[in-house]
Parts: structure tokens; C-alpha cells; sequence
């Protein structure tokens, strides 16, 4: 291939950035550049669903100490 791979743990801090929108553009560049677009689905997929699943336990959590 003759290009180096990103690291995991530069696909996972990229993807924390891109979530909350504030990658920057030598981050983007660098990616596009060593990245492989299917560990970065992979990668927002997994964030999605661990996201969503944090926010239905604080949902569960909040609403169980409220009495509901």
C-alpha cells in the first residue's frame, strides 16, 4: 500500500471530534489521506450505539430517582 495506517487511537480521537464538530483540517487532511473509510463507519457506528445506550441508562436512572 505504501501509505502508514492510522492508529486506533487516531480513528478514535478522530471520531470523538467529528461528533461534536470540531476536527480540524490537518486532522481531516491526515485521515482522508491514511484513513480507510471502513474503520471510520465501523468506528461511528460503535460511537452511536454507546452514545445511545449512555444516554438511555441516564434517562433510566434519572427517571427511576424521580419516582416514575
Amino acid at each position: 500500500m505504501g501509505r502508514d495506517q492510522l492508529s486506533w487511537w487516531q480513528v478514535l480521537l478522530s471520531t470523538l471530534a467529528a461528533a461534536f464538530g470540531v476536527q480540524s483540517e490537518a486532522a481531516r487532511r491526515r485521515d482522508f489521506a491514511q484513513g480507510r473509510p471502513g474503520v471510520f463507519i465501523v468506528a461511528g457506528v460503535v460511537f452511536t450505539l454507546l452514545f445511545i445506550l449512555i444516554l438511555v441508562l441516564i434517562v433510566r436512572v434519572v427517571l427511576s430517582s424521580a419516582g416514575v
